[in-house]
Order: structure tokens, then sequence, then C-alpha cells
């Protein structure tokens, strides 16, 4: 259980005594943009995909045993949305380098992801609200931080682009 419990709260990140979710979120965005560097998009979209089966059935154990739903210390959810955040847009594999270039729009985008992400995490509009009340276990947990990650992410990438086109940045 003890093992368990350090994935779902992300090594403890979740114990965080103000914003949790926050603190899990920018616990898991280095890492993100670290894979997103060496590996691509498919890459942490698919790792993402990978902990979301995984957290799932934990997060299931955990509250069987707790019967508890939702723990606000539980934030492997976040990092899980953040990363499909950060696989939408920037969604391209990029250097170090790239990373201090403001014209290529990698940083402005993880920034905008991270924004966008916890907005709709917090806010829980629409379906992502429906999901997080409606629907039971590990796959509630996950589910309405996996479509903030897609929101996000599309978000992000909409603002670039609108960025891009009113030539603010070029």
């Amino acid at each position: 259980m003890k093992l368990n419990w350090l994935f779902l709260t992300l090594f403890k990140s979740g114990h965080a005594p103000k914003a949790p979710g926050t603190v899990g979120t920018l616990v898991s965005l280095p890492f993100g943009v670290a894979i997103l560097m060496f590996f691509g998009s498919q890459t942490l979209f698919m790792i993402s995909v990978l902990i979301t089966l995984i957290a799932i059935k934990g997060i299931d154990k955990y509250e069987a045993t707790s019967h508890e739903h939702d723990d606000s210390r539980i934030v492997i959810d976040e990092l899980v949305g953040m990363w499909i955040a950060l696989a939408i847009a920037p969604g391209i594999a990029f250097t170090m380098n790239d990373l201090t270039l403001w014209s290529n729009g990698i940083t402005i985008q993880i920034i905008l992801s991270f924004i966008f992400f916890r907005i709709y995490d917090i806010k829980k509009p629409s379906l992502i609200g429906r999901i997080d009340r409606e629907t039971k276990g590990g796959l509630g947990v996950m589910g309405d931080d996996i479509l903030a990650g897609f929101a996000a992410g599309i978000s992000a990438a909409i603002v670039w682009q609108l960025i891009l086109k009113s030539g603010l940045i070029g």
C-alpha cells in the first residue's frame, strides 16, 4: 500500500498543506518537459496512458479501503492531465536551446498549457465537471483531469496561433 500511496501522491507532493493539485502539477511539469524534449510527444502521451491505467487501478484499491472518493492528496491525475496538455501544445520535440527562444513559442505554450490546465482543473467547466461529479472510482478521479489536459493543450495551441497571426511575436 505504501508504494501505491507514493505513486498516487506523486512522491508525497500531494501532501502540500495548500493547493496540493497545483503543487502536483508543478512537480510533474519539468518531468513532462524533459520527456517531451528527449523523446517527443507520442512517447509523453503513451506514458500518460500507461500511468492512467495504473492509477485507475491504484485509486480503486485506495478508495475500497479508505471509503474516500477523490482524496485531495492524490495528485497523479494532475500529472497525467498536465502531460496530455504538453503532448498537444507544444507537442514537438525540442532542445534545451529552444526553450530560451520566445519566437518559437515552445516556452510560451508550456506556460499556457500549465495555466489553462489549472483553470480547467479548478473551475471544471462543462463535461469536465460532469465527469468529476458523476463518475466514481479511479476513472472519475482521472477522467476530469484527462479531459482538462486535452482542453488545456488545445487552448494553448489556439492561443499561440492567435499570437502568431497577430504579429506580436515572429
